[in-house]
């Protein structure tokens, strides 16, 4: 694939001004999506740098510390819909614990990567399996809390906040190759590779996100609410 050049790459950033002006004119704190993007080049760049060495390395403990570090980094970010009680400890668990699981499935079992720590493999599913189930248990906690502060029950609040987390996840089931090609499949296919053995690929992830982010935003739902109950009591 050629590189592009920041020239050109730039062009892209021009609806992206357009969209902070108009959260500036709309007072909808355009700062914070400016703050973002910076981070979002920051971190690209630095971690381009840094998958460079990681992926060359052959030290087991490297990929396990950087799959920790995820995990607790994604916890963290995933706190930001709580406005008061943080429960760190529970979200971590519930991101981590079906995220491990899935990770080990696919990396060693459908994928019987040659070294179980293969890192062009295990770092880019881990970030894959992570991010979503942070985005799911955002969303959860988020509608939890809204349907529970306006006095709805404990079940109501956690049928409403499931549902409502998983919409984003089944609207991409629906959409996958009839809306949109994914990045994976479509990075694939640019690369070369045969589009069938591409749509393989993204069906494992499909499956793969989907599970890890409902069954993440499930056990943070069924903590939560016993969480609640020892409280009420």
């Amino acid at each position: 694939m050629q590189t592009i050049p920041l020239a050109e790459l730039s062009i892209v950033f021009i609806p992206t001004i357009f969209l902070l002006a108009i959260m500036f004119h709309w007072r909808l704190k355009p700062w914070v999506g400016l703050y973002a993007n910076a981070r979002m080049l920051l971190q690209l760049l630095l971690v381009g740098y840094f998958l460079t060495y990681v992926f060359e390395t052959t030290q087991p403990l490297v990929i396990v510390a950087l799959v920790i570090l995820m995990i607790a980094i994604s916890s963290w970010i995933a706190l930001r819909s709580f406005e008061e009680h943080k429960p760190y400890l529970i979200v971590l668990i519930s991101i981590g614990g079906p995220g491990l699981i899935l990770l080990g499935v696919v990396t060693q079992l459908v994928l019987e990567l040659p070294r179980w720590f293969e890192p062009n493999m295990v770092v880019p599913i881990a970030g894959m399996i992570f991010a979503n189930s942070m985005n799911t248990v955002s969303l959860a906690a988020e509608r939890f809390e809204s349907e529970f502060k306006r006095g709805e029950s404990y079940i109501s609040a956690r049928k409403t906040a499931l549902d409502a987390a998983l919409i984003p996840q089944i609207n991409s089931l629906f959409a996958v190759g009839l809306v949109a090609l994914p990045g994976m499949m479509t990075g694939q296919i640019l690369s070369g590779v045969d589009p069938i053995v591409a749509v393989r690929y993204q069906i494992m992830v499909m499956w793969m996100i989907f599970g890890s982010g409902g069954i993440a935003a499930v056990i943070y739902l069924v903590l939560r609410v016993q969480m609640v109950k020892r409280s009420d009591n």
